[in-house]
């Protein structure tokens, strides 16, 4: 039944779905898992970075891109529909700031991205972008913000969000550890919180993931991969020693 309703994306199914869209959506269901946090002071962004050859090189396989000097996002989904959305979203930085003088809002350049998807649901001969993206970044008062645009179009802000593969069990955990996590103050705690998530759901190692923090008014930063090797084994440890802890009985 399905069949006859999903060759344009412009045609509704009989119960109301773009089934395009959903199949944009899918795409980004088997995407890496990318997550981001928001603290007071700083953007930090934990991406699944998939196996590299040896003869590849590993510079080229990014999942985390700068729009500006002052905003930054990663995505899962299809890489190559990333590549045109971050070099619009670019070009729209760059023309903004030379037409009124001023940088970007994060909101601004997420509600252009969330638009150019919505623009690719509604026209014939095109399909919809197979990405989500995290969009993370600062005004100019120095306020931090967090956003996720789906395929759909539609956009939200968030403090804390994961999407991709491991997305809704990321959410969850994220969810469960709610309090501890968006206390994070300092920039070391919430770089721990998301090695850990990627670690407790995930099982990654730390040649598996790539974290970066965006602080205001200074250059994107990746976390160094000895860093996150001692990070992993610290936050392994640990969870090892609660495990253990919950296996002993409780005496009353």
């Amino acid at each position: 039944m399905a069949e006859r309703y999903d060759r344009a994306v412009t045609i509704y199914s009989p119960d109301g779905h773009l089934l395009q869209v959903e199949y944009a959506q899918e795409a980004v269901r088997r995407g890496s898992t990318v997550l981001g946090l928001r603290t007071n002071n700083a953007i930090v962004l934990g991406v699944e970075k998939r196996s590299v050859s040896d003869l590849q090189e590993e510079r080229m396989v990014r999942k985390i891109c700068m729009l500006d000097d002052h905003v930054v996002m990663t995505f899962s989904g299809l890489t190559a529909d990333a590549r045109i959305l971050v070099s619009r979203a670019q070009m729209e930085s760059q023309s903004h700031r030379l037409n009124f003088e001023k940088p970007v809002t994060v909101e601004y350049i997420t509600r252009f991205i969330a638009q150019l998807k919505q623009n690719y649901t509604q026209s014939n001969g095109r399909r919809p972008f197979g990405l989500s993206c995290l969009v993370g970044g600062f005004n100019e008062d120095g306020t931090p913000h967090l956003f996720q645009t789906e395929p759909s179009g539609i956009y939200y802000e968030w403090r804390a969000n994961s999407t991709g593969r491991s997305g809704q069990p990321v959410r969850d955990y994220m969810e469960k550890h709610s309090d501890e996590i968006l206390a994070s103050a300092d920039e070391p705690t919430a770089i721990k919180h998301i090695v850990r998530t990627l670690v407790s759901v995930s099982s990654l190692t730390h040649n598996q993931m790539d974290v970066a923090v965006l602080k205001y008014k200074q250059p994107l930063r990746m976390i160094d991969h000895k860093v996150l090797a001692d990070l992993v084994r610290t936050v392994r440890s640990e969870l090892e020693a609660e495990a253990e802890a919950s296996r002993r009985p409780r005496v009353s």
